[in-house]
């Protein structure tokens, strides 16, 4: 592998994710295994409400692209904090990249705007105004993001926990919820709820990997394929 490519994949982290059937383990004993890891898992923010808006093509390309299991694809999305509704004072535009299990991202403030539960709530954001004032210089980018629409809406609740190394990153999340975007049917009242299932992602940077063992032997969970 040659200098340039190494360099540029030590940018990326791996994102290992554990899709868990909450029928046979509680959310609760979950975190009481990550607590009593021998890595030495601490929280590292108070347990919040992540919320996103994602985009793609009309023809849902990205989204067929990842059940094809196409390893090279561009997830784009609006990441905020909080209430899922109202005024979204502090949202960011994420560009994830990702690799197989590698990823890594390009983040971009954008304005605040709000979110209402009226069926023409998205239609009424001028999501193309938003994002040709988040500082976004590559031209690459740019015209890709014209030509996309936004497509869901999800939120989960998110606790994160570091290992002692500060090498290893957890995140748990769960009740999850999800609102299906388009022309015709914008309204937020209608979700789909998955109380069902709890996700545990496992962060940590290139040149981490092969210790990564150490870590994944104390789980009772199997890797799974999951995207939010």
């Amino acid at each position: 592998m040659s200098k340039s490519k190494t360099k540029n994949i030590e940018n990326y982290r791996y994102e290992r994710k554990f899709v868990i059937s909450s029928k046979h383990i509680t959310k609760n004993e979950i975190e009481n295994i990550i607590k009593l890891h021998p890595a030495i898992f601490r929280e590292i923010y108070s347990e919040r409400y992540v919320r996103n808006i994602y985009f793609d093509l009309i023809g849902l390309d990205n989204y067929l692209e990842n059940v094809d299991g196409n390893t090279d694809r561009v997830k784009v999305r609006i990441r905020w904090y909080g209430n899922m509704l109202g005024q979204i004072k502090t949202p960011i535009l994420e560009l994830k990249i990702k690799k197989g299990l590698l990823g890594t991202k390009k983040q971009f403030s954008l304005s605040p705007f709000v979110l209402s539960d009226n069926i023409n709530t998205i239609n009424s954001i001028d999501f193309f105004s938003l994002i040709e004032n988040s500082g976004i210089t590559n031209q690459i980018d740019r015209l890709k993001l014209k030509s996309i629409i936004p497509q869901l809406l999800n939120g989960y609740k998110r606790r994160y926990f570091l290992s002692n190394d500060k090498k290893y990153r957890i995140t748990i999340d769960s009740e999850q919820v999800f609102s299906r975007l388009g022309k015709r049917n914008n309204s937020l009242i209608n979700k789909y709820k998955n109380n069902s299932t709890i996700v545990l992602e496992l962060k940590y940077n290139f040149s981490d990997d092969k210790d990564v063992e150490k870590i994944t032997k104390h789980f009772p969970f199997r890797l799974s394929k999951n995207s939010k």
